[in-house]
C-alpha cells in the first residue's frame, strides 16, 4: 500500500518591513518550518538563481530574486538541518515586464485601476489577520482569488503568462519533486498570493495530505 505524502504549505511575504509590521517575521518562519520537520522544501525560487547560489552564496541573485527570506533564514536552515531545497519559480525575465497586466491602460484609466488595485491589497491585508499564521488564512485566500478574477478580466493574455503558465509550471515541480521523494515530508514556501491555488492544486494528489495552514 502506498504511504500518504506530507505536503505543508507556507506563505510568506517578501518585504521585511511588511514581516514586521505583519507579524510574519523571520522569526516566526523558522519556528514554523521547525515545526514541520520538512525532508525537502520546494521554494519560489528560480533554478537558474539557485544553481548560481551554490556555486557563489555571497551572490545576491537578480532583479530582486530570489527574496531576501531565503539568503536570510531558509537556504542556511536547509544548509543547517540537512534539508533538501528545490527551486520550483519559472518567470522568463527578458519578456516578463511585456505583459504588465496593465499594458493597455494609459493616463486616467491606469491610474484609476492603481487605485483600485491598492484597494485590493487592503483588502488582502484585512484578511491576513484573520487567523493563526498571518497571511495564510481563508479570508487571505479569498481576496486574492477575486482580485486575480479580475487581472484576468483586465489583460487574459497577460494574466496567462504571470499566473497561469507560471503555476502550471510551479505545480508539477512540486508533483516532480512528490515522485523523487515519496516517502518524505515536503514544505512549499511561497509568496502567500500562491497560496490558495497551490492549496486547490495539491489536494487533488492521491495518497497526499496537505497541511495548510500549518496551524
Amino acid at each position: 500500500m502506498e504511504k500518504t505524502k506530507t505536503i505543508g504549505i507556507l506563505g510568506v511575504v517578501h518585504n521585511n518591513e511588511l514581516r514586521m509590521q505583519t507579524g510574519l517575521t523571520i522569526e516566526l518562519i523558522r519556528e514554523l518550518i521547525t515545526e514541520f520537520d520538512p525532508d525537502v522544501i520546494c521554494g519560489e525560487v528560480l533554478p537558474v538563481s539557485w544553481d548560481r547560489y551554490k556555486r557563489e552564496p555571497a551572490e545576491r541573485g537578480y532583479w530582486g530574486e530570489p527574496p531576501s527570506e531565503y539568503y536570510d533564514l531558509i537556504f542556511p536552515l536547509c544548509e543547517e538541518k540537512g534539508i533538501d531545497f528545490v527551486p520550483i519559480d519559472w518567470i522568463e525575465l527578458d519578456v516578463w515586464n511585456d505583459f504588465d497586466p496593465l499594458r493597455k491602460y494609459e493616463g486616467e484609466a491606469r491610474a484609476r485601476l492603481e487605485q483600485e488595485d491598492e484597494k485590493w491589497w487592503q483588502r488582502q491585508l484585512e484578511g491576513a489577520g484573520q487567523g493563526n499564521i498571518p497571511f495564510n488564512t481563508a479570508a487571505f485566500d479569498e481576496a486574492t482569488r477575486l482580485k486575480y478574477k479580475r487581472m484576468a478580466e483586465l489583460d487574459p493574455e497577460a494574466y496567462a503568462l504571470r499566473w497561469t503558465h507560471r503555476h502550471l509550471i510551479m505545480v508539477q515541480r512540486i508533483r516532480n519533486a512528490i515522485k523523487r521523494n515519496p516517502d518524505k515530508r515536503i514544505l512549499c514556501i511561497v509568496g502567500a498570493d500562491h497560496n490558495h491555488l497551490l492549496n486547490e492544486e495539491l489536494r487533488r494528489a492521491e495518497g497526499s495530505k496537505v497541511i495548510y495552514p500549518l496551524r
